[in-house]
């Protein structure tokens, strides 16, 4: 055996809460039991109201439990959410990601709906089903849907699940008072990557890799603060990390923003991590919003939104995308490093090495850079799937 090959297979010595088995970050059949047991299970943010503005407005969203769905405001404005699925053979039924309709026509056989689900036309339908089948028979399959924590729209495929309110739990507590106002999305992209979604959301959650980050280093953790925050771990598998205030003006050529956010100090900055993949990041006058939809074990789509508020005159809107594109656009300072880092985590994992381990051993009282968050996340994990993480991938129950 090569000189310290042995440390890539050896077991860590660490509890079993402190690494997991890299078969959860590339194994097709977990990922099969992930989108189960987890996705099909949980509450998932689909989009934001603000892009619904009008009566049959809707969007298309691949949920990452595998489900095609739509999401629609109907003419009563309440926004609802159906399989995007044809009850008579199964066909698509809406293929633009974006749009407005008052009825919702299948192509194949020109079934209709309305936005509230109601079939309301088959063609022919009294020739070939005279009496037996009809319109009252044929309705769209409805997903439970809400609206909260700032305007988002959360669907669930599982009809018996908990309430949109018992899952959040106190989750948001650090962003009351903050997301009160109406808020718009003023921004919006999509990044697919060759990762696991965990290994996004491992990002999220731990600031260990704010070395990788020269904005992060200057504006942050030289700051006054920065490493006495302190994580809060919640039920469901939700975790938040303390505020603090971002010093801008350490980062040559930036400035202190001008422009603020409700409730929030200058400067300020809360960061939400809500299970399993979706991530509120309040940073003094913008509002982003992660949300990770795996496309496989290996392959992630990442959809970012900017918010700011509804009210903002064009010159605030205007320094808020400023604000926001300067860090976290396409071409800002730190979004295309976390880019960067977790594709190059699944790269290691998925190419043949010998790693077995994923370490996540830090602990320095549950402040900004212990991994007590991601022991968390993978905590609920664990008791959702019915093994734990760091099991090898043959066990299948709780030890």
């Amino acid at each position: 055996m090569a000189r310290n090959a042995f440390e890539w297979t050896e077991t860590p010595q660490f509890p079993p809460t402190h690494y997991v088995d890299t078969a959860i970050y590339t194994n097709d059949q977990l990922f099969r039991e992930e989108q189960q047991k987890i996705f099909n299970k949980c509450w998932i943010i689909a989009c934001h109201e603000s892009e619904l503005p009008n009566a049959f407005d809707y969007r298309t969203f691949n949920h990452p439990g595998g489900a095609p769905l739509i999401v629609v405001r109907g003419e009563d404005m309440q926004i609802r959410s159906f399989y995007n699925i044809c009850p008579h053979r199964g066909n698509t039924l809406l293929y633009d990601p974006v749009g407005n309709a008052k009825r919702i026509t299948c192509i194949f056989h020109a079934w209709s709906f309305n936005t509230t689900g109601d079939c309301i036309d088959i063609s022919r339908g009294k020739q070939g089903y005279q009496e037996r089948f009809g319109c009252e028979k044929a309705g769209l399959r409805e997903v439970k849907t809400g609206v909260a924590c700032g305007g988002f729209v959360w669907v669930n495929t599982d009809d018996d699940c908990c309430s949109l309110k018992e899952y959040i739990g106190d989750a948001m507590e650090l962003l009351d008072g903050h997301l009160d106002a109406p808020l718009e999305v003023f921004h919006y992209h999509k990044a697919i990557v060759n990762t696991n979604y965990k290994l996004w959301h491992d990002t999220n959650s731990e600031f260990y890799h704010d070395y990788m980050h020269y904005f992060n280093r200057i504006t942050g953790m030289i700051q006054p603060g920065y490493f006495d925050r302190k994580y809060t771990g919640y039920p469901n598998g939700h975790a938040s990390v303390g505020s603090m205030a971002i010093k801008y003006d350490a980062y040559e050529g930036s400035k202190q923003r001008g422009v603020g956010w409700p409730g929030l100090a200058p400067g300020g900055w809360v960061l939400i991590d809500m299970f399993p993949g979706m991530t509120y990041n309040l940073r003094t006058s913008v509002l982003r919003m992660d949300t990770a939809i795996p496309l496989g074990p290996n392959k992630l789509l990442i959809e970012f939104r900017g918010l700011g508020l509804k009210s903002d005159t064009p010159e605030e809107r205007a320094e808020r995308v400023r604000d926001h594109n300067q860090i976290w656009g396409p071409f800002g300072r730190n979004l295309h490093e976390d880019l960067l880092g977790v594709h190059g985590q699944g790269l290691a994992m998925r190419e043949g090495t010998d790693s077995k381990w994923v370490i996540h051993g830090r602990e320095e009282n549950m402040t900004i850079h212990d991994e007590g968050g991601m022991r968390h996340f993978y905590a609920e994990w664990s008791k959702r799937m019915g093994r734990l993480a760091s099991a090898p991938f043959d066990e299948t129950t709780l030890t």
